[in-house]
């Protein structure tokens, strides 16, 4: 599930700072006029106080728009077996994926790939956690080609494999906008 409380909140700290917002999305809003310096200081603030920060520079809003799009493709459950991340960036965006994969790993020290891989394991960790479907469902939903490479690319990212993370519980998922390969 993409994180409604997360939009919930950036429309409550715009409405404090006498902004109205025409659109809030995950990782982006809409305003109909620009804030005014002190409103923009205010909002940066009262943002960072909830864990968000503001972008104002055009690198910085499209990669995280690109990891919007990513989070949300994984979160659907619906990608299909010849998802092909090259091709569906680069349409989303119309930008060479060789450039937005470049920036992307400039900017937060992981490759695309890596991020997108990262978001499909806690993707795989939330439907074990809450034991909704079977390995091979999920490998289905994921795009995987088989369960054995999904149970592989698992067990890389996390350390262990799918069935063990499932009997433990121990995996702790964090944001979705905050996983990192440390």
């Amino acid at each position: 599930m993409v994180c409604h409380r997360c939009i919930l909140s950036v429309k409550q700290v715009l409405e404090r700072n006498g902004i109205a917002p025409v659109q809030v999305d995950l990782g982006e809003v809409t305003l109909a006029d620009e804030p005014t310096p002190d409103q923009q200081r205010s909002l940066r603030a009262d943002l960072e106080a909830l864990g968000f920060e503001l972008l104002d520079d055009q690198r910085s809003q499209l990669i995280e728009k690109v990891k919007s799009f990513l989070i949300e493709k994984v979160q659907s459950g619906a990608l299909p077996e010849d998802f092909s991340l090259v091709k569906a960036v680069g349409a989303a965006f119309q930008r060479d994926y060789s450039a937005i994969s470049k920036l992307f790993s400039e900017v937060e020290g992981i490759t695309l790939e890596h991020f997108f891989i990262l978001q499909k394991t806690e993707k795989v960790k939330e439907w074990l956690a809450y034991n909704e479907l079977s390995l091979s469902e999920i490998a289905f939903r994921l795009g995987y080609n088989s369960v054995a490479y999904l149970s592989s690319q698992f067990k890389k990212v996390t350390g262990m494999t799918p069935s063990a993370f499932k009997a433990n519980h121990t995996g702790r998922r964090k944001a979705l906008d905050r996983v990192h390969f440390h």
